[in-house]
């Protein structure tokens, strides 16, 4: 840009008529100017206000006066010259200053070359062109601050989206944490604390028959004994199952079965494992349970919900029976379980209501939008009702087994459940 504005200047001066000798005073300022400029002035060229700078600038406010003072049209300079004295300034008010100085040497210049008459010629193109400058100065200045706060902002913006990453992943392990605490507590733990009454039970058996006087009764001691460490081989098996399927969840377990048989098996698991006989009710699911599937979110939350009742009943009831139904209406799935034992009001189902299960239970049935409620039952025992509403995706059009829990949305709580539908199995 100054080379060519240097250039322009020069050919004027040649081709049109200035004093006599004033071509080359023109010819020899312009010589001047980019002798500076190549020299040391481009390098200043930074907004940083240092000395060489200002000393440049103050070389091309004595060029523009000397120059006009022998050719008038050396005014071109301008073009060149308030641009820089902005560039050349550390800030606004600095600029200012220099631009206001531009008056001097451009009157001077005119004085020189058209005597006093040339006064206010000078003042008056000087005063035009630093307005015209501070103008356009003020209007590019304000872009540029606006600029910088804008990327001010945006670093501010990114740092905070940084801080809130961080966050995110730390929240995310706690909640991985969780969600592996009540996988345990709602598959392996289950599966363990009926292993140990099995077992208990079949040292009963054992110590039976070896204390008992007639083979006939020692026979029926080893049978019942042998068929309780069958059934203890079948539960650690699904144990493993279930170990397998929480160490591997991105791979689940995958068995064709619906959620009705899910549920009658588990019904027919805890009868043998506890004695307490199970009636079900399964009806609302339809025949066999393949009409109407709730998908595989609400399948595998009811799953556990009832897993985690049936483990309350078997550690804390002390009942006789128990019950398993669920009733689907219109705008929602109700899964109820009762029992005959002592009943919520009991110290050790206040501990049941305090432990982990039902806290887990409660924190899955809110990613769904379900609530729990624990109430005495008549004439004994309790009642444990979960409540789900049916949304407008409630029905899978997938029978359940054909497609694994993992398949469900990100973040959900069937994606949570790691495992299918029937990851247990009687």
């Amino acid at each position: 840009m100054i080379a060519v504005t240097v250039l322009l200047i020069a050919l004027t001066a040649l081709f049109d008529q200035p004093v006599a000798g004033g071509e080359w005073g023109v010819l020899a300022v312009l010589a001047v100017v980019l002798i500076c400029y190549f020299s040391w002035g481009r390098r200043t060229l930074d907004g940083s206000g240092s000395l060489p700078g200002l000393l440049y600038a103050g070389v091309l406010l004595v060029a523009l006066g000397v120059g006009i003072s022998f050719d008038p049209t050396f005014a071109f300079l301008q073009i060149i010259l308030f641009p820089s004295l902005w560039v050349l300034s550390a800030n606004t008010k600095q600029a200012v200053v220099l631009n206001l100085l531009a008056i001097v040497p451009i009157t001077l210049g005119y004085w020189a070359y058209f005597g006093p008459t040339g006064i206010l010629t000078g003042v008056g193109s000087g005063v035009l062109a630093v307005a015209f400058s501070l103008s356009l100065g003020a209007w590019i200045t304000s872009i540029e601050r606006a600029g910088t706060e804008r990327a001010t902002l945006l670093d501010e913006l990114l740092a905070v989206q940084g801080q809130l990453a961080a966050a995110n992943r730390e929240v995310g392990v706690d909640s991985e944490r969780a969600r592996l605490a009540r996988e345990i507590h709602d598959t392996i733990a289950q599966s363990l604390t009926g292993l140990v009454m099995v077992a208990q039970r079949a040292g009963g058996e054992l110590a039976r028959a070896t204390d008992a006087g007639n083979s006939g009764a020692s026979a029926a001691s080893l049978a019942g004994a042998r068929a309780d460490v069958e059934l203890i081989e079948s539960m650690a098996r699904d144990a493993l199952t279930e170990a397998r399927g929480l160490v591997a969840a991105i791979a689940p377990v995958r068995v064709e079965s619906t959620l009705a048989e899910a549920l009658a098996r588990l019904a027919e698991r805890f009868e043998r494992e506890t004695g307490v006989q199970v009636h079900t009710e399964l009806a609302a699911l339809g025949p066999g349970g393949t009409g109407g599937a709730l998908g595989a979110e609400l399948d595998v939350v009811l799953l556990r919900c009832a897993q985690e009742a049936l483990g309350n009943v078997r550690k804390h009831a002390q009942a006789g029976t128990a019950s398993l139904g669920v009733i689907r209406g219109a705008d929602q799935v109700v899964l109820t379980v009762s029992d005959d034992g002592v009943g919520p009001g009991s110290a050790a189902d206040t501990a049941a209501a305090t432990g982990f299960g039902l806290a887990g239970m409660t924190e899955r049935l809110a990613l769904v939008g379900g609530t729990l409620r624990l109430e005495p039952a008549l004439p004994r025992g309790s009642r444990l009702t979960v409540t789900i509403p049916l949304g407008t995706a409630e029905l899978g059009a997938t029978p359940l087994g054909t497609t694994p829990l993992g398949t469900a949305a990100p973040g959900s709580a069937a994606t949570a459940a790691g495992d299918s539908v029937t990851g247990v199995s009687a």
